[in-house]
């Protein structure tokens, strides 16, 4: 069968894994009934275990489900220590449900798999050797990826059925109040695995300081927590935000970000009290400075902030250019740092954020969002999934959830090396092209035909030429030639849903 992005999808699966087609970016209003956790009533003074050993052995079988944050990226201790108990424990057929998969967790992901420990994954991405491993046949079930709001919404529904979470936390008193604002390993806002205390069956937190009880402010609460390990070490501060802020000096980043600022300041939506979510990474923090800059020069001010928070996002609180920031992830220790001492940058879990089955998302206010994209094609579809040559190395994150925000854009370089970004067809389809407003690369920018009236708005801006977004691909292909096709297997090695859980495109098994 083929969807409503034309993307060809194998019956058979969807119909074994009750799965519908991608059909629209219209949510609806349904009707949705919630799961609920189990709770082993508690009446005790002390949750303080002294060892995983013990605490695996106490609640986990074969079959279940468990699950981990990745608030820590990089610098996650946890993980790696949790996973390698189970696996010399023997446990089997796992599925695996974080929130994320960072470069860390490879390595011993890899190993799982392959003795049988994990035999199903979900989350929002992965990277690097793992996703070379899954791209060419390794995991013997499709990995399911989901978006932030997304995975939200399918452990409220059921989908996901979370038997235990193992959660890493910077501090936690001896009952389970936990924070992540103190401590050596502080990342800030437990937004995503704030889901997972909720919803797991099982709940074992993990910190390398145990302080007075109660501890406060409580992030995650003792009512929810039924296991407290203390660990040598919860996590490395130093890689948690590494290569996430790092400010550009790129001539084309910073002439990207300038032009994305042009689009803004001269679209509807950059008036008093606007919204917006820029996101991490070189470009994005330029886009925040001269945004910044834009505001001071017109007396603008912002509403609120949304998203993965950095420090430059938090300096237009302190400044006064933002009112509220409302803050699922941090991704620097200065936007940390600020929400422990700033009561205007709210701390909000991935169902606030960004889950479409809820009485309303923090996303369905944004007005201006700006992201990022490995590939976008004439349809304007974005690619933030697979490479160029069709292996895994990319994550949903937020993108599908954001992208419903008034003016999206997609920023974006032309090529990148000797790779086109503007492309005939995206390798994998992950945003769809009615989701997205405005391509900006450093060349000029594409507006999406559906929206005439900005059109109308940024014809006339000054160096900053419209393209039709045919014109821009034939530019790039021009510039590096037109690639080999990709070749696949006909093994589905992945299910990429859409934000309301039918499926918007597959990744097929890369050929050796």
């Amino acid at each position: 069968m083929k969807n409503n992005v034309d993307r060809e999808l194998p019956t058979d699966l969807l119909q074994q894994m009750n799965y519908q087609p991608f059909a629209t970016t219209e949510i609806g209003h349904p009707e949705v009934q919630r799961v609920a956790p189990k709770v082993r009533v508690t009446t005790g003074d002390d949750k303080v275990v002294d060892s995983i050993k013990k605490v695996v052995a106490a609640t986990l079988k074969d079959g279940m489900t468990i699950s981990f944050h990745h608030h820590f990226r990089n610098g996650d201790f946890v993980f790696n220590e949790v996973m390698r108990v189970i696996i010399d424990a023997g446990f089997k057929n796992l599925t695996l449900a974080p929130s994320s998969l960072t470069g860390v967790m490879n390595d011993i992901v890899i190993e799982a798999i392959k003795a049988g420990t994990i035999t199903n994954i979900t989350s929002s991405g992965m990277r690097g050797s793992l996703g070379d491993f899954v791209s060419h046949g390794g995991l013997e079930n499709p990995v399911i990826f989901r978006s932030h709001g997304n995975r939200a919404r399918a452990i409220e529904h059921g989908d996901i059925k979370i038997d235990v979470a193992f959660l890493g936390v910077p501090s936690a008193d001896k009952l389970g109040n936990a924070n992540g604002m103190e401590g050596d390993a502080v990342f800030g806002s437990l937004g995503y695995a704030l889901m997972d205390a909720q919803y797991a069956d099982k709940v074992v937190l993990l910190t390398d300081n145990i302080v007075d009880y109660p501890n406060t402010p409580a992030s995650i609460k003792q009512t929810q927590v039924d296991y407290v390990i203390k660990v040598d070490k919860v996590g490395d501060p130093d890689k948690i935000g590494s290569g996430a802020t790092r400010f550009t000096k790129d001539p084309k980043e910073l002439k990207i970000a300038e032009t994305v600022n042009n689009v803004i300041t001269h679209s509807p939506y950059f008036k008093d009290g606007f919204s917006f979510q820029t996101g991490s990474g070189g470009a994005a923090l330029a886009v925040t400075r001269y945004l910044r800059q834009s505001m001071i020069d017109n007396q603008i001010k912002a509403s609120f902030a949304l998203g993965g928070i950095t420090k430059p996002t938090t300096d237009l609180l302190n400044e006064g250019l933002v009112q509220k920031v409302m803050d699922v992830q941090d991704f620097d220790k200065g936007a940390a740092d600020s929400m422990h001492t700033n009561r205007n940058q709210q701390e909000i879990d991935a169902s606030w954020y960004a889950d479409p089955d809820n009485k309303g998302a923090m996303v369905d206010q944004l007005d201006v969002v700006i992201l990022s994209a490995l590939e976008i094609d004439t349809k304007f579809n974005v690619n933030v999934m697979t490479g160029s040559d069709g292996v895994i190395r990319g994550a949903i994150g937020g993108h599908q959830d954001a992208a419903t925000g008034k003016l999206t854009i997609i920023s974006a370089p032309l090529v990148r090396g000797r790779i086109a970004t503007v492309v005939p067809d995206v390798t994998t389809v992950v945003t769809p092209g009615d989701s997205v407003d405005v391509l900006v690369t450093e060349y000029g920018i594409a507006i999406n035909p559906k929206r005439q009236d900005l059109r109308q708005a940024l014809s006339h801006i000054p160096g900053v030429p419209v393209y039709d977004i045919a014109d821009l691909q034939k530019m790039a292909e021009k510039r590096v030639g037109t690639p080999k096709p990709l070749e696949f297997t006909d093994r589905t090695v992945a299910l990429i849903e859409y934000r309301d859980g039918t499926i918007i495109d597959t990744v097929k098994q890369v050929k050796d």
